[in-house]
């Protein structure tokens, strides 16, 4: 343990000691509507601040996967076609985190999606001695949701365009292939307002959940993805440096 300087009543000697940079957890949620771009926010963050990206979905195929005693549990649920219970779920959660690339934080993506999820979360990571550093909620208005989401199309071959930002060629043919072009059931406008509809009365109620506990942080995700990276990365690298002072 280094000395203290100012007790004894003499000077304490210097120690040389190699100097350790002290980094600050970022433990960061990520919320939005669907169509919001997340998940491009979420691959330039791992990139920017070396945070492991934890989407629920995924973590939960993983402990499936590995076989461990809470992705059986899953799989069982899974199988059944019914939804993985809270526990579950934040017990996988706790599990991922608590691996060595999480030391210094996460990305969260996925979960909570309700305020009984969110208290549930907050308790848990309390427990294992964590908390949430801030909330990152990528905003966008439902008709642009609609607009991006149901102006894909896909080939034959899965090749994605979009009317409006990366058309073909020739309209309705991929440019590979030649096959037709289709709009998938999951993004047609109908099937898109259902997913923004559970969106609103499930999640967004997560915002003044977390606005009150002045951990919400607001993206405009009418930007381009770049713009809303730059917005993001300066919110979180001040985050951190805040955290160390």
């Amino acid at each position: 343990m280094p000395d203290l300087p100012g007790t004894g009543g003499f000077a304490a000697p210097v120690r040389k000691e190699p100097a350790i940079a002290v980094v600050s957890e970022l433990n960061l949620i990520l919320v939005g509507p669907p169509g919001a771009g997340k998940g491009t926010q979420a691959e330039r963050l791992t990139e920017d601040f070396g945070l492991p990206y934890y989407a629920t979905g995924n973590i939960l195929r993983d402990a499936v996967a590995n076989g461990s005693e809470l992705g059986k549990q899953a799989k069982e649920h899974m199988d059944a076609g019914g939804l993985v219970p809270d526990d579950v779920i934040i017990g996988v959660i706790l599990e991922a985190i608590a691996s060595d690339e999480a030391a210094n934080g996460f990305l969260l993506d996925g979960f909570p999606r309700t305020v009984p999820q969110a208290d549930a979360l907050g308790e848990a990571l309390q427990q294992a001695g964590r908390k949430i550093s801030a909330v990152l909620l990528i905003d966008v208005p439902d008709e642009e949701v609609v607009r991006r989401l149901s102006g894909r199309r896909v080939s034959k071959s899965g090749r994605v365009y979009h009317v409006d930002f990366d058309p073909p060629k020739h309209p309705d043919r991929c440019d590979i292939d030649g096959s037709a072009l289709i709009q998938r059931d999951d993004d047609k406008p109908e099937t898109i307002r259902k997913r923004l509809a559970v969106y609103h009365d499930q999640t967004e109620p997560l915002v003044d959940y977390y606005e009150s506990r002045e951990l919400l942080r607001r993206f405009d995700g009418t930007r381009t993805p770049t713009e809303v990276h730059d917005h993001v990365r300066a919110t979180v690298a001040t985050l951190r440096l805040e955290d160390e002072l």
